[in-house]
């Protein structure tokens, strides 16, 4: 019997992870390994931040710092929330956690009762249902497909509401698909979520600079439902800032204090010095970002050009984030060396042992049918690896 409890035997493991450990262990045996299964840009964090960092170690700022994070740097987030989003929050709205994960995770454990239901588009963000289990609530998944760019409907958003619905959770950009909702989406959505008062709203807006687009729209920007909405967002993707681990959430001060109460139980404020380089990340303004953005969109086209070369696969192309969600179903059932393809878990391992290619099966994300395929590497090794996908998924018969 085991000693474990059933919270932690009910929790599934982080499917991104797994996939980047496999491809490591197989790295370490000497093969050559391409990994298209991380979240994380290549890019190295801009020098101004590394600088305030050094800087604020120097300074001696490496103390426990504020549960909800340095005044300063709360200031500097309702600061860019104000100028680059043209949204009004007050530095007391604000939490800073270690990574937008924690920020999440703050916020389910801060709203949702055991038996409340959270709705969740499919394809999602792997840690997404896994959160809602630690709740012990209920995840309610509204299907989408490649054919409807992975975004729901008003309709499918209003079928999918109960008298039990607590939350509605997405990201957008995406995680994994790349769909970015535009104003007049999140508009249809909203007019649902205003004949049900009850529902809040987590929007996750980790990818908001890395959009093809124009400006992505936030849908706190609805006056009707802000005071609903918890931001969710953080420094790792547009400022290549992964390993330092800061994230924030932007909320009404009920939900704010309520995660600020929280974190205090569980890690505290998040490091002095990421603090500081967070706000020079805030205050440096948006020229490194949008030069890696350009890079991502033209990685964007490299991947998707090859991905369509490859019979078989399904794709659309992406508006945001850096990800490609091909569905694979046509290669199920199909076998090589004995060994047959039943679903995308199955071909993601086969595309690792076979191609030397780390992706991530879509089962994790809510959708069996897909692979998710990161396109934060460089050309080069893009170009590589759908050279060795698409030769391994020929051998499939």
């Amino acid at each position: 019997m085991s000693a474990l409890s059933d919270r932690i035997n009910n929790l599934s493991e982080s499917a991104t992870i797994k996939m980047a450990k496999l491809g490591r262990e197989l790295a370490a045996k000497g093969v050559d390994v391409i990994s298209l299964s991380f979240g994380e840009p290549d890019f190295h964090t801009p020098e101004h931040i590394k600088a305030a960092a050094k800087q604020a170690m120097d300074q001696n700022f490496t103390y426990y710092t504020p549960v909800a994070g340095y005044p300063e740097l709360r200031k500097a987030i309702a600061n860019k929330l104000k100028t680059e989003n043209g949204l009004d929050y007050d530095p007391s709205q604000i939490v800073v956690s270690t990574g937008a994960k924690q920020a999440i995770a703050n916020t389910l454990l801060s709203l949702v009762n055991p038996g409340e239901e959270v709705i969740i588009p499919t394809p999602y963000w792997v840690s997404y249902s896994e959160v809602v289990k630690l709740t012990e609530g209920k995840s309610v998944f509204i299907d989408t497909t490649v054919e409807q760019n992975f975004k729901i409907t008003p309709e499918q958003l209003e079928a999918a509401i109960t008298p039990k619905t607590k939350l509605f959770m997405f990201s957008s950009p995406c995680n994994p698909t790349g769909s970015v909702y535009s104003k007049e989406e999140l508009a249809g959505l909203v007019k649902v979520f205003e004949k049900h008062p009850q529902v809040y709203i987590l929007s996750d807006e980790i990818y908001e600079h890395i959009n093809f687009v124009d400006a992505c729209t936030s849908i706190a920007s609805f006056p009707s439902v802000k005071d609903r909405v918890i931001i969710i967002n953080g420094f790792s993707k547009a400022y290549a800032m992964t390993g330092w681990r800061i994230g924030y959430s932007a909320s009404n001060k009920e939900i704010a204090a309520a995660n600020d109460k929280l974190q205090g139980q569980i890690t505290s404020g998040t490091c002095s010095i990421t603090q500081k380089a967070g706000v020079a990340a805030c205050e440096g303004g948006l020229e490194s970002v949008l030069e890696m953005r350009e890079s991502f969109k033209r990685r964007r086209g490299i991947v998707y050009d090859l991905l369509k070369d490859i019979p078989g696969i399904k794709t659309n192309l992406p508006d945001g984030a850096f990800y490609f969600f091909p569905n694979v179903t046509s290669f199920f059932g199909k076998s090589f060396n004995g060994k047959t393809i039943n679903d995308a878990d199955e071909l993601s391992i086969f595309l690792l042992e076979e191609a030397h290619v780390a992706t991530v099966g879509g089962d994790s994300f809510g959708d069996p049918k897909s692979i998710r395929i990161s396109y934060a590497a460089a050309d080069d090794k893009l170009i590589e690896a759908m050279k060795r996908i698409k030769a391994a998924l020929a051998k499939l018969s």
